[in-house]
């Protein structure tokens, strides 16, 4: 079946049907993946067709309304930003159940102009996945969002500081993934997200200290510390 923009979700849903595989199901699961609504399809298949099938707000609900991981990922990768709002955005997060839907819908969040009124909010929400989301979307913006000013990320930092003896799992992992990439993200930030992973490193507390050494060691490779001693 040949995919293209004019595709209904019946139409593509048949389609990834065609391409699951119980193996890769299994695979997934090993990677903490939530696999009981998966076909089994990787992303690197998913990308290309998401491509394909291009942009479309309505289609994009219509998939995730299916509950299918890769129609969801999908939903993430083609809907139309200037389309999504904050109470779309909730009602995803409401049903969030993987660390990686989690880490696509951080894409969307950011291209959809919400970063800065889902972070705070999702980090002060008490559900696993709904907090990861804040620290999964602060990594994202760390990268994407090359205009957002520094400011920015130094009040984000304090979210990590806040939220760091969070020892579920999948937030101490956006936790400190989201303070390695604001480190890195430019010079003014590196020292500041630096001195807070020092501090973490120093903590009492096993899940900041993990978080906090794992971060010093990044923050002071070498090669980072070259990357951005040249943006000076």
């Amino acid at each position: 079946m040949a995919l293209s923009s004019a595709s209904k979700v019946d139409e593509i849903i048949a389609h990834l049907r065609t391409l699951a595989s119980d193996e890769n199901r299994a695979g997934m699961a090993r990677f903490g993946i939530a696999t009981d609504r998966a076909l089994g399809i990787p992303n690197a298949v998913i990308n290309p067709i998401a491509r394909l099938i291009k942009r479309d707000h309505d289609r994009a609900l219509a998939l995730w309304a299916t509950g299918i991981r890769e129609a969801r990922i999908l939903a993430t990768a083609t809907d139309e930003p200037a389309k999504v709002t904050r109470s779309q955005i909730d009602a995803m997060a409401a049903e969030f159940d993987s660390w990686e839907i989690v880490d696509h819908a951080a894409h969307l969040i950011c291209a959809a102009k919400l970063a800065q009124e889902t972070i705070p909010a999702y980090a002060a929400d008490e559900r696993e996945f709904v907090r990861r989301t804040a620290f999964s979307t602060i990594a994202t913006a760390a990268v994407h969002l090359k205009k957002e000013p520094d400011e920015t990320f130094i009040a984000w930092l304090r979210l990590v500081d806040t939220h760091a003896s969070d020892d579920r799992n999948f937030v101490r992992k956006a936790v400190n993934w989201a303070l390695r990439q604001v480190g890195k993200r430019s010079p003014a930030l590196h020292l500041p997200a630096l001195e807070l992973a020092e501090k973490l490193a120093a903590s009492s507390d096993k899940t900041p200290r993990w978080i906090g050494k794992d971060a010093v060691r990044e923050l002071t490779d070498p090669k980072i510390v070259e990357r951005l001693n040249a943006k000076r």
